[in-house]
């Protein structure tokens, strides 16, 4: 993957996304969800983690090597070539300030704005203009959302337990979104 070429380093707003991108050997940094902690000071970076998928088009598991970041407009934040993961197909990325969990809405994005997948750090890493790459598996999607898990996560992207407590009252939709999120860790941490 070209991300070791461009010495980049891989933004998560997890550490389970970040342990992920560490199997790999990568530098990481935790940012949390929305980017609430401060970046390196310097060179490139790499948006590595989880999207939410906005048309019925791709699967849970399905990773993007994005060449482009769109905002609610669909004006392009960032365009470049792909890293080269292994099995991923190309897309762009919708840069979003929350979590979009509504079936209706994410298609409506995905008209609106012609993007595959939505998350809340791409955006941001493509402001400071030193985006060099966008990979992301997608954990959820129009047909299969987080549904009651999308309230257990907070805003540091770790689960809440009193709001996961609260998601286990709808097990079956609470245990799909999770084996959604396991899955996609998997297929990202295999591509990269």
């Amino acid at each position: 993957m070209d991300a070791d070429r461009l010495g980049a380093t891989f933004v998560c707003a997890t550490g389970t996304e970040a342990r992920a991108a560490r199997r790999l050997g990568a530098r990481t940094v935790v940012v949390g969800v929305g980017v609430r902690r401060p970046l390196p000071a310097c060179g490139w970076l790499v948006s590595f983690g989880l999207a939410g998928g906005l048309h019925d088009g791709l699967a849970r598991g399905d990773v993007l090597d994005a060449t482009r970041v769109v905002d609610a407009s669909g004006a392009v934040l960032w365009e470049g070539g792909p890293l080269g993961a292994a099995g991923a197909r190309g897309g762009t990325i919708l840069a979003v300030e929350r979590l979009v969990d509504d079936p209706e809405e994410r298609r409506r994005l995905h008209e609106q704005t012609g993007a595959d997948a939505a998350d809340m750090e791409s955006g941001i890493l493509a402001r400071t203009g030193r985006l060099g790459g966008c990979l992301r598996a997608v954990s959820d999607t129009p047909a299969a959302p987080l549904g009651p898990l999308a309230a257990a996560i907070g805003a540091d992207g770790r689960l809440r337990p009193a709001r996961l407590v609260g998601a286990l009252g709808r097990p079956r939709q609470t245990i799909r979104a999770l084996a959604g999120v396991r899955l996609a860790l998997r297929r990202l941490a295999e591509a990269a």
